[in-house]
């Protein structure tokens, strides 16, 4: 599926656009709700979503955003800027571009924080909110995890060595088999130099790394958030831990989903995980 690409905010965001309603594609919108758009974690990429575009393009329109440095899309050159208030707006800027008034946010963790933020402050913008194993507190030891080795200089002399590295690396994501372990390693590189290396900009991991890891509090956000939601959670997850998670569905109209045998996070790969997906978003 090649990619989509539109300039916002001064820098081109690349996307898959799939479904009902997507150009190219010669239908209407789906009948079952508005588009779906799916939002990657920290380090990763809209393919990320793949599978979740082929379970929902049946029905729904779904678009798979790259953030601003990462995978096809292009590097700030301001490297500072890569905070989430520019995601927030950047993103709000490709809805606008698109001209989608209103639609369905998928989003895991990184993906997840800006649809609770988009959905707190432009509260019409989203309809209904998929969360994938991020909450309104995040414990400092997980930070510190991930600051350990996001940004990097990896560079793999072959895809095999890569892809040891992402099954190592990656294994909280779940059992996957050879062939989703293989894929997942080709949408997450580029060959540079002769070399693979993760299709990221390494300097995206400056403004994370450059503070000591604190607990990150995020609980007056979600008191703003109104929208139905689906949380799902990996059983072992570091970051969205189960008391975090039972908080959250404390609210009310939260429905939570956790998957035995997966940390953070849930890949969208496994057929339980895009069940539950799909029925929440379609019912």
């Amino acid at each position: 599926m090649p990619a989509r690409h539109a300039t916002v905010g001064g820098v081109e965001l690349a996307f898959l656009d799939e479904g009902p309603g997507s150009p190219g594609t010669g239908t209407a919108s789906g009948m079952g709700g508005p588009p779906v758009v799916c939002v990657h974690g920290l380090t990763r990429n809209a393919h990320d979503f793949d599978q979740v575009i082929a379970t929902l393009q049946p029905h729904r329109r779904v678009i798979a955003v790259d953030v601003a440095g990462r995978g096809d899309s292009g590097w700030l050159a301001d490297k500072s800027q890569y905070t989430y208030p520019v995601y927030v707006q950047q993103l709000i800027a490709l809805l606008d571009h698109l001209k989608l008034d209103q639609v369905d946010w998928i989003g895991t963790s990184m993906g997840g924080l800006i649809g609770m933020f988009v959905a707190a402050s432009a509260p019409a913008r989203i309809r209904r909110l998929v969360i994938n194993d991020i909450g309104p507190f995040i414990p400092k030891a997980a930070l510190a995890r991930i600051a350990g080795y996001v940004g990097a200089d990896h560079a793999w002399p072959t895809i095999e060595a890569a892809e040891q590295h992402f099954r190592v690396h990656s294994a909280p994501f779940g059992p996957l088999t050879d062939a989703e372990w293989r894929h997942l390693t080709e949408t997450s590189v580029r060959r540079r130099d002769g070399v693979f290396v993760p299709a990221y900009d390494p300097a995206m991991a400056d403004v994370f790394k450059s503070v000591e890891p604190a607990d990150i509090n995020l609980w007056s956000v979600w008191a703003e958030i109104r929208q139905p939601i689906l949380l799902l959670r990996g059983a072992e997850s570091d970051l969205l831990l189960k008391p975090t998670a039972l908080g959250m569905v404390a609210r009310g109209d939260v429905a939570l989903h956790e998957f035995a045998g997966v940390g953070h996070a849930p890949a969208l790969l496994a057929r339980d995980q895009l069940d539950a997906i799909q029925r929440w978003l379609l019912a």
